[in-house]
């Protein structure tokens, strides 16, 4: 049998629903989700796998200006997953339509080898004309093939796009397991998860800052996992609002997320969460290389 498999990259500015679509392709939540933008700070990768053809999904943090050394960690990743994928999509905003953001990842994907598709997403949020419109800004952007619309949220427009995705791939064997979903470490996605649920939670306050690190992962029993993370903000005020009036917030993070989680696992979860102080910890490079963040 003849197979076919090949690399992804998901590009786009910050908050265009890069993550939503690479759940929906892979059927499962390999990506957390946020309204907040950079939420997405590792290159997550989603597999697909139908018939003859792998797909691997590569959810690339949003495209920024480095400021520190997390976000300098964040656009080399960029640069060095799109150097190595064999198709590139740009998904773009249906809602915001094409702006300059656009117009500069459309540019620097034309200097890359791969073929680039572009989603224009987010069409269920709009009408006609403006989909239209979108639809007739993108074909315009710089060295992009073809242009659909979707809508990650719905799933309405998805499979079109994978298939032509797919048509693209390289003969070759798949990469993964056609069982697997994702390639992140199960640490990794457990704290993730957690982190959604403070994100979502301390909408303006702290996101940016935040970042969470799974300790500890025990096994009492077969339907029973313990779980010990530790939250990381960069002041005692951040501190405040993760632990909330009373221990309310915490409370609240932990139970959304112990949801998520026994989701995830399929089982009961016991969660003991703690919140630690490091300040500037963004750009603690020995801090980072822990956190999986490359």
């Amino acid at each position: 049998m003849t197979t076919h498999s090949g690399f992804v990259a998901l590009a786009g500015r910050p908050n265009v629903g890069k993550s939503t679509l690479v759940n929906a392709v892979v059927g499962d939540k390999v990506a957390i989700v946020s309204d907040r933008p950079q939420t997405t700070r590792r290159a997550i990768r989603g597999v697909w796998t139908r018939g003859e053809c792998q797909l691997v999904l590569v959810d690339l943090p949003g495209v920024q200006r480095p400021r520190d050394a997390l976000t300098t960690r964040m656009a080399g990743r960029v640069q060095q997953e799109l150097k190595d994928a064999d198709s590139a999509l740009l998904v773009v905003s249906g809602e915001q339509g094409v702006g300059p953001g656009d117009r500069f990842i459309a540019a620097t994907l034309a200097q890359a080898k791969a073929q680039v598709t572009v989603a224009v997403n987010k069409v269920d949020r709009v009408g006609r004309k403006q989909t239209v419109e979108a639809l007739t800004q993108a074909a315009e952007l710089e060295g992009v093939g073809e242009v659909f619309p979707i809508s990650a949220r719905t799933g309405e427009g998805v499979m079109e796009l994978v298939e032509h995705v797919a048509a693209q791939m390289p003969e070759g064997p798949f990469m993964f397991d056609p069982a697997e979903h994702s390639d992140q470490p199960q640490a990794v996605l457990l704290a993730e998860l957690i982190r959604e649920a403070v994100i979502r939670r301390t909408f303006q306050e702290v996101p940016h800052a935040v970042e969470v690190m799974v300790e500890e992962i025990e096994y009492p029993r077969t339907d029973l996992t313990r779980i010990r993370a530790l939250i990381w903000v960069e002041s005692e005020s951040q501190k405040g609002i993760v632990i909330g009036a009373q221990g309310r917030m915490i409370k609240a993070v932990g139970r959304a997320a112990r949801k998520e989680l026994e989701r995830e696992l399929q089982g009961q979860v016991h969660l003991d969460l703690g919140v630690r102080v490091r300040r500037e910890w963004r750009t603690d490079e020995g801090l980072l290389d822990r956190l999986g963040i490359t």
